[in-house]
């Protein structure tokens, strides 16, 4: 790479501009990131973003002062003083039976609160969240969600993960039977039975169901609902981050929420526990979703043009973001940046022209 003085690209907010998750410089688009001396530099493409200050290294460095030479264009003392002292009960054992929600609160407080943007990348609760998540659960019980639940009973959980919700359920007198596609190797927090979500509702037609955090990129919580012939069901998560547009429209069709349990979440998430309550007459699914260029049908959920109209005019450049394609015509690339245009061309997300499904 040529020798030059790094900036970052940057938005009309005045933010670097990112592209896969990080910025790029402005002069050739290569990844860029902050070092010691509060310079920009040329990194690797897979150094993180925004940089990680870990608790190993907090815990070396013991005063401020040593902090402030080291990351001095970190955060100020106070949020310095506040990560300290919480990342260091965050690291000490918990003693409760919901230990997921007692990690969360010596992160932000009781109750949770969005901490100051500072004392967020000391903490670095992305990072924090996804341990938490992978050991628990992505969605935090608390006392009045699952003394909600309990009355429910009996209940059959489809996508249990780890089983932390169906133990503390059962820890409280619940009757639940906790099922996933593919359950952890690692620990779970009770019995957790392999078996997709249509096997584990029709198992059990006398229980209620219970969904978690359905995931968005498939549709197994919409083929549970769909298989499910009980009156009411339990949800929960964040409809901007769980569960598919078709399970989305089933629920909107043919459920009415009866009652909604705000949950303790993470910044940025807004979890609930909802009840749902089956409409007396079913309606069918009436929105399709269409090709942007064509009008033609395209699967449900499907965002842009269809793969007839990709391979007949392809885009100038297309990416892949999550289950969808991002496509870039030459009009649009004509009017960035120099320098961002390089970037998407080289991002590990670019589909070459007349790639298939």
């Amino acid at each position: 790479m040529s020798r030059h003085e790094v900036e970052p690209l940057r938005g009309r907010d005045g933010d670097p501009q990112l592209v896969d998750g990080h910025p790029i410089c402005a002069t050739c688009g290569g990844p860029a990131g902050l070092v010691r001396d509060e310079r920009w530099r040329h990194v690797p493409a897979n150094a993180p973003w925004p940089p990680r200050i870990t608790w190993s290294q907090l815990r070396r460095l013991a005063t401020y002062e040593a902090f402030a030479d080291r990351f001095p264009w970190a955060v100020p003392l106070s949020d310095w003083s506040a990560a300290m002292s919480r990342l260091a009960a965050f690291h000490q054992p918990s003693t409760v039976d919901n230990p997921l929600l007692e990690l969360m609160t010596r992160l932000l407080g009781d109750p949770p609160r969005p901490p100051t943007p500072g004392l967020a990348r000391l903490l670095d609760l992305p990072t924090r969240r996804r341990e938490l998540a992978a050991r628990f659960a992505w969605a935090v019980p608390d006392e009045a969600a699952l003394a909600e639940l309990v009355e429910l009973g009996p209940l059959v959980e489809a996508g249990a993960g780890t089983g932390y919700w169906a133990a503390l359920l059962g820890a409280r007198g619940g009757d639940v039977v906790a099922y996933d596609v593919a359950p952890p190797d690692r620990h779970t927090w009770t019995t957790v039975r392999p078996a997709d979500s249509v096997a584990a509702v029709r198992a059990h037609p006398d229980r209620t169901l219970f969904l978690c955090w359905p995931p968005f990129d498939n549709d197994a919580g919409y083929r549970a609902i769909r298989a499910y012939r009980g009156d009411v069901f339990a949800y929960v998560g964040d409809a901007r981050a769980t569960g598919t547009p078709r399970l989305h429209r089933e629920l909107a069709l043919n459920w009415t929420p009866e009652s909604t349990i705000a949950l303790p979440t993470w910044p940025g998430v807004a979890d609930r526990l909802v009840i749902l309550r089956r409409n007396p007459v079913r309606r069918p699914h009436t929105t399709r979703d269409r090709c942007d260029e064509c009008r033609r049908y395209v699967p449900t959920g499907a965002i842009g043009r269809c793969a007839r109209c990709r391979e007949r005019h392809p885009a100038a450049l297309t990416l892949r973001v999550g289950e969808h394609r991002l496509e870039y015509p030459a009009e649009a690339l004509a009017a960035m940046p120099p320098a961002l245009v390089t970037a998407l061309r080289n991002s590990v997300h670019r589909l070459e022209a007349g790639h298939r499904e």
